[in-house]
Parts: C-alpha cells; sequence; structure tokens
C-alpha cells in the first residue's frame, strides 16, 4: 500500500509589486540598430566594376529582349542564348543591390570575393559560349525577318561577354589581395 499523498499547502500570497523590470540582450539591440540603417554606396557606381556592372546590366537586357521579341523558341540554340543571358542578367541586377546596399557588410560569414570571382568567370565563360553560339546561329536563309535582330543580340551578347571579363579580372585582383593577407 502506497502511503497517503499529504494535501498541497497554500502559500500565502504575496503583495503584489507595482515595479515592471524589463531586460534587452545584446543581440536584439544590435539586429534593430543594424537593420534600422540602410547604408547605401554611392561610390560603388564609380569604380570600374561598378561601372561593369551597370553595362552588363543594360546590354544584357538589349541581349535577351532583342531575341525574346523575335520566334526564337523554334531554335534550340536561341534559347540557350535566352536562358544566359536572362540567368546572368538577374544575378547581376541582384549583385548590385547586393552591392549598393553593402549587404555584405552584414553577412560576414560569406566569402564574397570568391562568390564575385566564381560568379564574374561563370559569367564570362557561360556568355562567351552563348556568343558564340547567337553568332553562328545568325543566318537569313534561317529566318530573314529576324536577322537584324540576332545579328544586333549577337554583337551586344560579345560586349557583355568583354564587360563581364573585365569583371573576372578586377574580381581576381580583388581575391588574390584577400588570399595574400
Amino acid at each position: 500500500m502506497e502511503p497517503p499523498v499529504p494535501p498541497p499547502q497554500e502559500q500565502p500570497p504575496r503583495p503584489r509589486s507595482h515595479t515592471v523590470t524589463t531586460t534587452s540582450s545584446s543581440f536584439t539591440a544590435n539586429l534593430s540598430a543594424s537593420s534600422s540603417t540602410l547604408a547605401y554606396d554611392r561610390e560603388f557606381l564609380r569604380t570600374p566594376p561598378g561601372l561593369l556592372m551597370v553595362t552588363e546590366i543594360v546590354l544584357g537586357l538589349l541581349v535577351w529582349t532583342l531575341i525574346a521579341g523575335t520566334e526564337y523558341f523554334l531554335y534550340p540554340a536561341f534559347g540557350w542564348v535566352m536562358f544566359v543571358a536572362v540567368f546572368y542578367w538577374v544575378l547581376t541586377v541582384f549583385f548590385l543591390i547586393i552591392y549598393m546596399t553593402m549587404t555584405y557588410t552584414r553577412i560576414p560569414q560569406v566569402p564574397w570575393t570568391t562568390v564575385g570571382l566564381c560568379f564574374n568567370g561563370s559569367a564570362f565563360v557561360l556568355y562567351l559560349i552563348a556568343a558564340i553560339v547567337d553568332a553562328s546561329s545568325v543566318t537569313k536563309e534561317l529566318d530573314s525577318h529576324n536577322y537584324n535582330s540576332w545579328a544586333a543580340s549577337s554583337f551586344f551578347a560579345f560586349v557583355v561577354t568583354s564587360c563581364y571579363a573585365g569583371n573576372t579580372y578586377f574580381s581576381f585582383i580583388s581575391w588574390r589581395s584577400r588570399t595574400l593577407q
């Protein structure tokens, strides 16, 4: 048989205090302080990588809009060019926003110089392939009323390729200076 359980004893009511104590952690204080101010780096657009990035966005937009205005979907080669042009256009806009708002300073865990080098290097290689495919696919016999748009897109694809080559060079210089420290 189990021993009887004594009844719970009631404690006398405590007097209520009218003082409220609050505490805050340094994490929430830092979070609210850092998220309330949005940094903006105007000087980035005056640097060679910034100028190249804006040129990549403007001319990359030309590349894919010149192709998108045609019946490119009938020719797989132009589908590849569209994929590369739109994919890197969106990512370049994304990186421009990251650099303009200095978001990279708030996420120090990401090796931004390596990310920039990989991004620009892959954009250069894939854009070069896309520009060659674009140029080799442009013929008057293929579709004469789209010839001018495809020829112009081919020209601008090579210009964008050279911009990505320049940004790859600057990314490499930045990456190399980081790894030597």
